[in-house]
């Protein structure tokens, strides 16, 4: 760099400050400017994120005599947690339990990254998805982790090609937290407690590359790491890892508790998965527990999607609710205003504009929907429970009224508006946009030639397509 010295010289890093490259920052000084991931995702660079949060019964663990030990030993009366999950103790069911979740909330055709506690977990984890997947193809689900060598670098370069479709999946404990640019990863999947920062940071970056058709990607915590986006470190200045915690000398810890200060998976013993290698030393040994039957039936769960708010914050769901309730008490004069706007598509389409510039995307407002139960319903209908405490209608009920109001249409316009309210209750409000109609002429008619024909003018079908949503959304008597 020395040879350089009478040029201006721009240093850029997307690395947070740590042991490894401390360097750098030595060299260049404090950074002058600092690109926050709220910032990337608003400036369009890079893609927003949801959060679903899961807990189980099986979150913490107790032993007691209903359950068998089949490897190593049990402290009676001693708490396990997330911490000892698959370091100390292993209990399949709780494992499958969780793939199930997961594989239930997915499109299983989409990417996901999978990080688990060690690369035992991750073998685990891998065989458990790739028998209760839909899938058939044995790659499916691959492991990449230093014990796989160049088998696990073959699965990630070709997961990393975004023209090929397997693996789909891949599991790993360390090693995909960084340097690994997969533009279609729309699933990552926290199994593992993450205990720094930079790290939730680095994996948390994994999913925001911009893909075609990537409107978000979705963030699957399982242990309670959706805590850091409450941290002000979170979106702010990286916090410098050499003073985040006592120091402890390496030698004392496994690699994953110093994954954070620059060690790479690759540098992990494949005899005992430790760095440095501890072969020498006693293993602490691990126990494997077969939970008795009556409390496999029993494990529940509870699934709670978090939102990721117009300021940069991750929100719960009701702080979501609450903040939509005033936005839409500021853009909206009344419920009259509401439905003027939403029944026709022009204004629609401008309504949903200035939801999505007020922070509200596509994504969140679809979850919105699965939030308050109404999936078969219209998101009128939804908006309208939010805002004015109404009723939320499903659209065949919505359809089913509007059918009253066909009389005044001669036989032909009556099939033809039947059938686009049949396509509204089986795809929803955006099968009434007007650039929607050509398609639907098409889809009932066979051609636009076709439909003119039976219809008459294309002045006089769109006019009956459009007072047919004034119909659909009118005040119910």
């Amino acid at each position: 760099m020395e040879h350089f010295a009478p040029a201006v010289q721009l240093g850029l890093t997307a690395t947070p400050r740590r042991k490894d490259n401390v360097d750098t920052y030595d060299y260049f000084g404090e950074p002058v400017y600092e690109y926050s991931l709220h910032t990337g995702i608003e400036d369009g660079f890079l893609t927003p994120f949801r959060v679903r949060e899961y807990t189980t019964r099986m979150d913490k663990y107790i032993y007691t005599g209903d359950d068998e030990v089949l490897i190593g030993e049990v402290e009676e009366g001693r708490e396990y947690t997330e911490a000892d999950f698959n370091r100390k103790l292993v209990i399949q069911a709780r494992e499958k339990y969780r793939v199930e979740l997961f594989l239930q909330a997915v499109d299983q055709r989409q990417k996901a990254l999978v990080f688990c506690a060690t690369q035992a977990h991750a073998a685990l984890i891998l065989d458990l998805i790739n028998q209760l997947s839909d899938s058939l193809h044995a790659d499916y689900c691959q492991r990449v982790t230093a014990d796989d060598g160049a088998r696990g670098e073959k699965a990630l370069k070709e997961f990393q090609d975004d023209e090929r479709t397997l693996p789909t999946i891949l599991t790993t404990s360390q090693k995909l937290s960084t340097g690994v640019d997969a533009s279609e990863v729309r699933h990552v999947v926290l199994l593992r407690p993450v205990n720094s920062m930079v790290e939730f940071k680095q994996i948390i970056g994994r999913g925001t590359r911009l893909h075609d058709g990537k409107e978000y990607f979705t963030i699957h915590d399982y242990v309670e790491a959706y805590q850091h986006f409450q941290d002000p470190e979170w979106d702010g200045p990286p916090q410098d890892q050499t003073t985040s915690r006592p120091y402890v000398a390496p030698e004392d810890r496994r690699v994953e508790e110093v994954a954070d200060e620059g060690l790479n998976e690759l540098a992990l013993c494949p005899d005992c998965d430790n760095h440095p290698c501890v072969c020498e030393r006693p293993r602490r040994e691990i126990t494997e527990i077969r939970l008795s039957p009556h409390k496999v039936v029993q494990i529940d769960s509870m699934v709670r999607t978090m939102f990721y708010d117009s300021s940069g914050r991750v929100i719960s769901a009701e702080a979501f609710l609450h903040q939509l309730f005033g936005d839409l008490s500021e853009l909206l004069k009344d419920e009259d205003e509401l439905r003027r706007l939403w029944s026709r598509p022009e204004t629609r389409r401008k309504l949903l504009q200035t939801l999505e510039e007020a922070g509200y995307s596509d994504a969140q407002l679809e979850d919105l929907r699965r939030l308050v139960q109404a999936e078969n319903s219209d998101l009128f209908d939804v908006l309208r429970y939010v805002a004015y405490s109404k009723k939320v209608l499903p659209r065949l009920e919505r359809a089913t009224r509007a059918r009253a109001y066909l009389s005044d249409y001669d036989a032909n316009q009556q099939e033809f508006l039947n059938f686009v309210l049949d396509q509204y209750v089986k795809a929803g409000y955006e099968e009434l946009d007007d650039s929607r109609l050509g398609a639907l002429l098409v889809l009932k008619y066979h051609s636009v030639p076709d439909a003119k024909r039976v219809l008459g003018n294309p002045a006089t079908i769109r006019q009956a397509f459009i007072e047919l949503q004034g119909g659909l959304y009118r005040e119910s008597a």
